[in-house]
């Protein structure tokens, strides 16, 4: 963080790892913020730039301390130079790292700025001062924010703080001296791990995303930045690493609202959904997702493989619906050279491109019923033959299905079965749709018009208001692909920065079997009441009155001769 005269205090807990000889072994990108340059493993840890006076004589004894008797110092308020010149007071403490065999391999110094409220300098609290004594807040590695955890060359754990015993369950005593990929069984411990990176290329390796198995088994994404731990004589001796929850849904730049892997919605309903997807993701369960057409299954089947630990593997999706029975077999499966008529090689199946991944079977619901038999006995030996083959292969990815029938009613009338359904259903999301969350739907506008406005290099600012009242009772049987859809048909007629009424499709031309869903009929007489109403206020102007209902001037006509009016 810049400083300046009107802020004077840093945002940063920096930690700085010192060799029995008083070099520099490593340090958090932070210290750079600190100190105004970055201490690189081998230069010497000069005190005397830091502190002055019996800050100085302090600071020495701590890590002396540290050094000879593995003793640790916390809450040590002093004052110190920072990298602009300025003194500024700050708190320090002294951690001792210990090698496998017990051995003092060097001293953590990490250092935390104070509040504005505590910046008394470092005997704030005398005794008799009438002042009262400021609360010691708790430091030392222990109480960092962030997990933290040091490994030797071996990737032996050597020291793990307290914030990490808090999220990972583990308790010190239980892992020191353990392998680290043993323990926390994260997805990059056997290809990418940071801390071996760093160790191998003697850099600082940041804002590694990954999946790690705490105590319980549960998965927990975090993320996780690595730095090299070297002695005096520049020789690596081990890492350490800083871990930190993974970020929670994002808000959209232009409206606050919350987005969640492309996902947008503020409502109650998609709000929940964005809390549970990272629990959902972190597991291996089979998910069912329900939801009409157009509500973005698909997105969410998406947003669940990108937040697992199978994200680096294919994602792999299949239109149930999309292709013809006859091909369906061959290309879930795959199928041998000669297995039928065309067939002239090899081919690998969906299910086997899904490898490590994920098989999002989406239109579960027109699967036919000899293929639920299949489908289902996969799901329970995890292994399957290609056509026309006769050798198992094991089948080992996540299964997310998606459907947008009533696969309830579809069990009754014997048109799915139960134990298929029982067997995708292990976590079931649902997604409203459209017309059940309108507070969804300006957000939903703004992303489409800016999405659109760098498509078609147009600068379109908003909708009409009278618009706007149009979508908000609109019942949108297409959901949210039928929004996007008049979003981009406006763009395509639009010519100044505001969609008005004309620009749009004709939104009443949807089936009546979809146009039921919105709910019973209006009473004719109230409907009579109001339509009069609406012309009387437009003196009899028929598009004037359809805005002001918010229908369109033919769906007036239309109501006005049912009723008698016209």
């Amino acid at each position: 963080m810049e400083m300046t005269p009107t802020n004077p205090f840093f945002e940063v807990n920096a930690f700085v790892a010192v060799s029995p000889g008083f070099s520099v072994m490593g340090c958090s990108p932070d210290a750079g913020r600190l100190f105004g340059t970055s201490p690189r493993p081998g230069d010497p840890c000069a005190l005397e730039n830091l502190f002055t006076g019996k800050d100085l004589h302090r600071a020495r004894d701590a890590l002396d301390q540290a050094m000879r008797y593995g003793r640790s110092r916390r809450q040590t308020v002093a004052r110190i130079v920072c990298g602009s010149g300025r003194s500024v007071p700050c708190e320090y403490a002294t951690h001792p790292l210990f090698k496998s065999d017990g051995s003092i391999a060097g001293v953590m110094l990490r250092f935390r700025d104070l509040p504005r409220t505590e910046s008394a300098g470092p005997h704030a609290a005398a005794p008799g001062s009438g002042r009262p004594a400021r609360p010691k807040p708790p430091m030392l590695l222990d109480d960092l924010p962030r997990g933290v955890f040091t490994v030797d060359t071996r990737r032996r754990i050597t020291s793990f703080n307290r914030t990490a015993e808090k999220m990972t369950a583990y308790r010190q005593s239980e892992i020191l001296g353990r392998h680290c990929w043993e323990v926390f069984q994260t997805d990059l411990c056997d290809d990418g791990c940071p801390l071996c990176k760093s160790m191998e290329r003697g850099e600082i390796q940041e804002d590694f995303e990954l999946t790690l198995r705490d105590a319980a088994g549960r998965r927990k994404i975090i993320v996780a930045s690595a730095a090299p731990l070297k002695d005096e004589t520049g020789r690596i001796v081990g890492a350490v690493e800083t871990f930190s929850t993974a970020p929670r849904p994002r808000a959209s730049e232009h409206t606050g609202t919350p987005v969640f892997s492309g996902i947008i919605g503020k409502s109650t309903a998609m709000r929940t959904l964005f809390e549970q997807l990272p629990d959902i993701a972190a597991s291996d369960a089979s998910v069912l997702i329900c939801g009409e057409s157009g509500t973005g299954k698909d997105l969410v089947a998406r947003a669940v493989h990108e937040l697992s630990e199978r994200r680096r593997k294919p994602f792999i999706a299949v239109n149930c619906a999309a292709l013809a029975e006859s091909l369906l077999e061959s290309e879930l499966f795959g199928h041998e050279k000669g297995a039928f008529t065309g067939a002239s090689r090899a081919k690998a199946g969906r299910f086997e491109l899904a490898a490590g991944g994920t098989l999002f079977l989406d239109e579960i619901g027109e699967l036919k019923p000899a293929l639920q038999v299949k489908l289902l006995r996969v799901l329970e030996e995890r292994q399957f033959e290609r056509v026309g083959g006769t050798r198992p292969v094991t089948f080992n990815a996540r299964v997310i299905a998606a459907t947008n029938r009533d696969l309830k009613q579809a069990m009754a009338e014997k048109r799915f079965r139960r134990d298929l359904f029982y067997r995708l259903r292990t976590v079931p999301v649902t997604i409203p749709p459209l017309r059940e969350r309108p507070e969804d739907i300006a957000p939903l506008v703004a992303h489409f018009i800016e999405k659109f406005n760098r498509a078609y290099g147009k600068n379109v600012c908003s909708l009409d208001p009278k618009v706007m009242r149009h979508f908000e009772a609109y019942h949108w049987p297409g959901n949210v692909r039928e929004l996007e859809r008049c979003i981009e048909h406006a763009f395509v007629f639009v010519k100044g920065p505001v969609i008005f009424r004309r620009y749009l499709p004709d939104m009443d031309t949807a089936p009546p079997s979809e146009k039921s869903c919105t709910g019973p009929p209006p009473d004719p007489a109230a409907e009579r009441k109001a339509i009069l109403h609406a012309l009387t206020r437009a003196r009899g102007v028929r598009k004037t009155a359809a805005d002001r209902l918010g229908i369109s001037r033919t769906t007036l006509w239309r109501r006005m001769k049912a009723l008698g009016i016209a």
